[in-house]
């Protein structure tokens, strides 16, 4: 099993973009100093939810920040931009990164982001089996062409050409039945999990894609990626803190996703749901390993999936690693959502 970690590039406060993005650097450099071996990235537009608009970009200037830790997105949003783009910034990326990159793939979800590109997110699963089509050639290093249905190339040879061969390792978030058929039959490595996602449903997506896999065959096993939020605390003030932020996250995804978000000026703004858990609550059950919100609203009132909160407490100061610490300490960054990747 091997750790990493992940940057959405959030601002509740609504803080400076350079500021930001400064500190997603030192976080990644002491991500590398802990010995995570990734750092995903997630792409989002046009609000505080996330200011991380072109992931591979900020992937290279992490890369160039950092000297062993693998930079990877999670995910590029491939229906809101043209494949063979794509395709030439992961090859640009991984050459300049000295073979570190790591591509996730995704459809995207955010109704809000697809009108803004005036892109249609009902057309996002047709157009990410065309792109994703599209970027495996061009990535392959020969002359190719494309005939589809969004997508239409003529005699094309893509440059510069990737470091790792035949191409980065590529992931895929899926978190329904099509999409990890999707991925057992393409022989993409799976990335789940996340906000909402229980244990018992991490079973049963494992087990899907284990049965997907077995109808294929591809000349290496794709691995599986699981992402659970974590915090550490310093104490009970901090834990308080880290609480309110992780509900303002709870509360713009899900508005994102089911359509009724506010955004004002571009600030997110955190819209309560029905039954979400207090902060008391959530204090009440911080020494638990997860806590889940109640079940979903029925449809028409907001409806969304459980909620999951993980938080970890730090043990008390006897036994503690210095080594460890220091650098926590050092950065301020008691606390990052952590990625473990089953390379099983």
């Amino acid at each position: 099993m091997e750790f990493g970690t992940f940057l959405l590039l959030q601002t509740p406060s609504a803080d400076p973009s350079d500021v930001v993005y400064r500190r997603g650097v030192e976080i990644t450099q002491a991500a590398e100093e802990l010995g995570f071996r990734n750092m995903w990235l997630a792409e989002h537009h046009f609000s505080t939810y996330g200011l991380l608009s072109r992931p591979l970009t900020y992937a290279q200037h992490l890369a160039d920040k950092t000297r062993t830790i693998r930079v990877g997105t999670a995910v590029i949003v491939v229906p809101l931009h043209h494949p063979l783009t794509i395709a030439e910034e992961i090859a640009t990326v991984d050459l300049l990164s000295g073979g570190r990159l790591d591509v996730g793939l995704g459809r995207g979800y955010q109704r809000y982001e697809f009108e803004r590109f005036g892109c249609d997110l009902g057309e996002s699963r047709q157009r990410w089996e065309e792109a994703v089509d599209v970027m495996l050639l061009a990535l392959s290093g020969k002359t190719f062409s494309y005939d589809g249905k969004y997508y239409r190339i003529p005699e094309t040879t893509v440059f510069p050409q990737p470091v790792q061969k035949p191409h980065p390792p590529i992931w895929v978030t899926a978190q329904s039945p099509d999409s990890i058929a999707t991925t057992a039959r393409r022989g993409f490595n799976l990335l789940t999990g996340g906000y909402g996602v229980s244990i018992q449903k991490l079973r049963e997506f494992r087990t899907a894609f284990e049965a997907g896999l077995a109808q294929h065959h591809h000349a290496q096993a794709p691995h599986v990626g699981v992402q659970r939020p974590v915090y550490v605390a310093e104490s009970d003030a901090e834990a308080r803190a880290v609480v309110e932020q992780a509900r303002w996250n709870m509360r713009v995804t899900l508005s994102l996703r089911n359509n009724y978000e506010r955004v004002e000026s571009g600030r997110a703004m955190p819209v309560p749901y029905a039954n979400e858990p207090t902060i008391e609550r959530l204090l009440g059950h911080r020494h638990a390993r997860h806590l889940r919100a109640p079940d979903p609203p029925a449809a028409g009132n907001h409806a969304h999936r459980p909620l999951q909160l993980q938080l970890l407490v730090r043990r008390p100061l006897a036994g503690r690693d210095p080594e460890i610490d220091a650098p926590l300490r050092r950065r301020r960054h008691a606390g990052v959502p952590v990625s473990a990747v089953n390379t099983a």
